[in-house]
């Protein structure tokens, strides 16, 4: 399943546990109580749902372990009233716009999601923001819980040494790569084509003579623009400066901005709304289209500069990227590649984008492949590029020599649930606890629930 498939599922199966109509005529039945917090049987049977929608694995029976993780989520949140944590509401409020966005361009409109969750927006919004506001005490708490722990090498060692041959990971082909991109040129009378057709856009707009949102539905270019251009709510923090610089300027919402360069293209914009610090804007967005000869252009001109390199004509590849690359994130860095989901500069060939992975699959340690036309991940722009393979390490069991990060930080998980879970033992020993007949006949992975049974 791929991300955004895996993402929908997450968003739309909790939405679809958190806003069951449940009716008026059913009487709740309490199933645990925490102190003085009721667990209901309803809560279990929505956090089920939501489980099952994310297709997420349940170790036992669902019955069993559902309610104890509803009864730790509590036990955090009294934790977090005691040390009166608290949440960044402005961080809140971002996820939570990111979220709805989400939600309103997968199902098409505000209406939609209302007749999906069967609740007004506002009371979707403020159960979504419930939801965001206690994930983010009960991680405050678990992080003050374990900020003490130190891992040294010795301990790293020692712990895999202990582990059990089952136990260790088994890691994929990973690869090293660095990369060099050039833009082609753009002639001047396709960006002044773009331009044109944005003003006319916005000429139209101004005089009333078409609605913004369908000329985004018709013509622009950005993901928003099957939802007539509309972005959501958004942070300054979270658009492209030149993009924010204007948006928030915008007052008028009759009225279309400037046309604004950005790293993705041509832009107008409208103002829908003003919320604090947040903004929600419909825009156009036009990319200027590179012409099959600058293309080849920039193709024949890589096709140099890898000869050169490879017939040592230019010092190194490092060289070449520090003196022609345009690829801002791996220029300053010799052209070396950064996983973000790791952190390293490890790759599972996956995780590379299609087009470099297709060409890093047929290459030998230091070798660089012939230029490549590809789209900039960031921005979809058509770009030359040249990969070189700094080192390709095979699938294999992990060690220490080669894996060190990734047995560091089973350790430190290790150690932390360890932890987690000797502070649960004595929290679950603290509080009042009833676990109501029906709902006690299980197996628990934390003992003393059922202490004096």
């Amino acid at each position: 399943m791929n991300k955004k498939t895996s993402l929908l599922g997450l968003f739309f199966g909790l939405g679809a546990a958190l806003f069951a109509a449940g009716g008026d005529n059913v009487i709740e039945e309490v199933a645990w109580m925490i102190g003085d917090e009721p667990i209901y049987k309803s809560d279990i049977e929505q956090a089920y749902i939501d489980m099952q929608n994310d297709r997420q694995t349940i170790s036992g029976d669902p019955y069993c372990v559902i309610p104890e993780q509803l009864a730790i989520e509590r036990l955090f949140l009294h934790q977090a009233d005691i040390d009166t944590i608290e949440v960044n509401e402005s961080m809140v409020q971002m996820q939570l716009d990111a979220q709805m966005n989400y939600l309103v361009s997968n199902l098409g409109s505000r209406e939609k999601v209302e007749q999906y969750f069967r609740k007004p927006y506002p009371e979707i919004r403020e159960a979504y923001a419930t939801q965001m506001r206690n994930r983010s005490r009960v991680q405050q708490v678990r992080s003050e819980l374990t900020k003490n722990l130190k891992v040294t090498p010795g301990d790293v060692r020692r712990y895999f040494d202990r582990l059990p041959q089952d136990s260790i990971p088994y890691v994929p082909t990973q690869v090293e790569v660095q990369l060099l991109t050039l833009n082609p040129v753009i002639p001047r009378q396709e960006i002044d084509d773009v331009k044109a057709r944005l003003r006319d856009y916005a000429d139209r707009v101004n005089r009333g003579e078409t609605d913004f949102s369908t000329l985004a539905v018709l013509y622009s270019e950005a993901p928003e623009g099957i939802r007539g251009g509309e972005t959501g709510f958004m942070g300054r923090g979270q658009l492209v400066p030149e993009f924010a610089a204007v948006a928030f300027n915008l007052n008028d919402p009759k009225k279309v901005s400037k046309i604004v360069e950005t790293e993705y293209g041509f832009h107008i914009i409208q103002l829908i709304e003003k919320r604090g610090d947040r903004i929600n804007v419909r825009h156009i967005l036009l990319r200027p289209k590179v012409a099959e000869k600058d293309l080849t252009d920039a193709v024949t001109r890589l096709d140099s500069v890898r000869a050169d390199i490879v017939d040592k004509k230019i010092l190194s590849f490092e060289d070449a990227v520090r003196l022609i690359s345009q690829d801002k994130d791996t220029r300053m860095s010799n052209g070396v590649m950064v996983n973000s989901n790791s952190g390293t500069t490890r790759f599972e060939m996956s995780e590379l984008p299609q087009e470099v992975a297709k060409e890093v699959a047929n290459l030998q340690k230091g070798e660089i492949s012939k230029p490549f036309v590809m789209r900039d991940p960031k921005n979809s722009r058509e770009v030359v590029a040249l990969v070189r393979l700094t080192d390709r390490l095979p699938a294999h069991q992990a060690n220490l020599g080669d894996d060190y990060q990734t047995i560091k930080n089973m350790y430190q998980n290790y150690r932390e649930q360890e932890i987690v879970d000797k502070w649960l033992e004595d929290k679950i020993k603290q509080t009042y606890v009833r676990i109501e007949d029906g709902w006690r006949g299980c197996d628990f992975r934390h003992k003393g629930w059922l202490r004096g049974k």
